[in-house]
């Protein structure tokens, strides 16, 4: 695809028309005054009220689902469909302000991906906060690179490098996540603004446990993907541990031989590391194949 536009805002929406007009226009009004050539992207996920129109009637370009797939979905439609050689990613239910998106293509000359992170003063629920502080904590180690929230959707990235995670995309709320480590992963330059959130206006398409379970599984199978020693060895070194103490705690308490319970856990540690050796070798032939078709 040729780009044609310097910037591309890309809203997935789904049943957003109380905010998706507001928003759309607050978009144009900020990227007029940058004198950039843009479009404003909106998919629309199914909805069955008025956001299609209503993002249509405030100057937005519109592709609609048959039916509702999903947010990570839409995500991979605009991409697919973006006329930018820069992808802007925000909600259109009113939590991102549109006058943040120059603070954010500043800085995306130097790198390849921009993330807005929710500061302190954001408008957000208590549980919500905590499970965040727990996903970064964890995608940290994983990317072995100081994550100050991955879960954010209000993102700039390079049009050519979105497009080369796009099948890697779930289909659901976690995009975030997958394109975060994907990006980190290979190597790509990622950079972080400190933003304030606001409340979102009507109901969380988001619920707590259904999705929060859901995307807590997806992001173990990402670090898996992206990172498996990093998952494998703690793993393998809990098992050993618990073999060998156990098999010295029988030997000096309790007068007795080593024990087959012991032999298996240390056993197991060594195949754990094993798979994890394995599944390393495979993701990095993964990436550097991909490497080479770019």
């Amino acid at each position: 695809m040729n780009n044609e536009l310097d910037v591309t805002v890309l809203i997935p929406a789904f049943e957003e028309a109380k905010a998706i007009g507001g928003v759309v226009s607050r978009i144009r009004s900020t990227m007029d005054a940058l004198g950039q050539s843009y479009e404003i992207l909106v998919i629309d996920d199914g909805s069955k009220d008025e956001t299609a129109r209503q993002a249509r009637n405030a100057g937005a370009r519109i592709i609609a689902h048959p039916y509702n797939i999903g947010n990570g979905a839409a995500i991979k439609t605009g991409i697919r469909n973006a006329r930018g050689s820069i992808i802007v990613t925000m909600d259109g239910d009113g939590q991102h302000n549109p006058e943040d998106i120059p603070r954010l293509l500043d800085k995306i000359g130097s790198y390849d991906m921009v993330v807005g992170a929710r500061s302190r003063d954001s408008e957000s629920h208590l549980h919500r906060d905590l499970a965040n502080a727990f996903y970064n904590l964890f995608s940290s180690y994983i990317c072995k690179k100081k994550i100050r929230d991955l879960t954010s959707g209000f993102r700039a990235i390079k049009a050519d490098i979105a497009r080369q995670f796009v099948s890697l995309l779930p289909n659901t709320f976690s995009y975030p996540t997958t394109i975060t480590m994907a990006v980190l992963r290979c190597g790509f330059s990622l950079a972080y603004i400190p933003i304030k959130a606001n409340r979102c206006l009507g109901k969380s398409k988001i619920k707590l446990i259904r999705d929060g379970s859901r995307f807590l599984l997806i992001l173990l199978k990402i670090a898996t993907l992206f990172s498996p020693m990093r998952v494998f060895l703690p793993v393998s070194a809990l098992v050993f541990l618990l073999g060998f103490g156990y098999g010295l705690f029988r030997i000096i308490f309790l007068d007795g031989r080593y024990g087959p319970a012991s032999a298996t856990l240390i056993t197991m540690s060594v195949l754990i590391f094993m798979v994890g050796l394995v599944s390393e070798q495979v993701a990095q032939l993964h990436y550097d194949r991909s490497a080479n078709r770019d």
